[in-house]
């Protein structure tokens, strides 16, 4: 099997079980945005310095998040069965949140995406995880298109974990918090 088809060389890709669609389609745009926050989850744990306990977190959140993809590249995902994120996965997400804040101190106002490799590279990831989040809205917003609410919950919750994360790993590494302050 060759990786190139040729197909989409006129600017069309298929979805899996529908039609072709124009490759700045919202849907193409939600789970393309999906899939890009996953390779940035990729590039925070090549960088090392989260350690093996993070590292199963992410590589944890990065099957959820190539799932999130298939769901929603397909237009019927329950005839495929392709809605996998639930409840339990916001849950969990909740649970990982409140552990990894539970060592922090509280935040008095805002701070800059800062510090270690690893910790820039998750805010990073915060940041597309937030537009993949507006993303797979905006896909929703569609007619005839009918999103989990758990995907776009999930998503929202991911973004506040990544942020922690991105606190925890400086916090770890010795590296305060860089609070904003007003430009002079």
């Amino acid at each position: 099997m060759k990786i190139y088809t040729r197909t989409g060389d006129a600017g069309s890709t298929g979805l899996f079980g529908g039609p072709r669609v124009s490759k700045d389609d919202a849907r193409i745009e939600a789970y393309g945005t999906v899939d890009e926050l996953n390779a940035a989850l990729g590039c925070v744990r090549s960088a090392g310095g989260v350690g093996d306990g993070l590292d199963r977190q992410l590589e944890q959140i990065q099957r959820e998040l190539f799932s999130i993809g298939a769901e929603l590249a397909t237009p019927d995902p329950d005839q495929h069965d392709l809605r996998v994120i639930g409840t339990s996965h916001v849950a969990r997400m909740e649970t990982w949140i409140d552990e990894h804040e539970s060592g922090l101190s509280p935040l008095k106002q805002f701070i800059l995406p800062a510090g270690t490799h690893a910790a820039s590279l998750l805010h990073l990831a915060r940041a597309i995880c937030r537009r993949a989040e507006r993303r797979v809205v905006t896909l929703g917003d569609q007619a005839g298109v009918e999103i989990s609410d758990a995907v776009i919950v999930y998503l929202n919750r991911l973004s506040d974990y990544l942020f922690v994360l991105s606190r925890q790993v400086n916090a770890q590494a010795g590296i305060a918090d860089v609070p904003w302050r007003r430009p002079d």
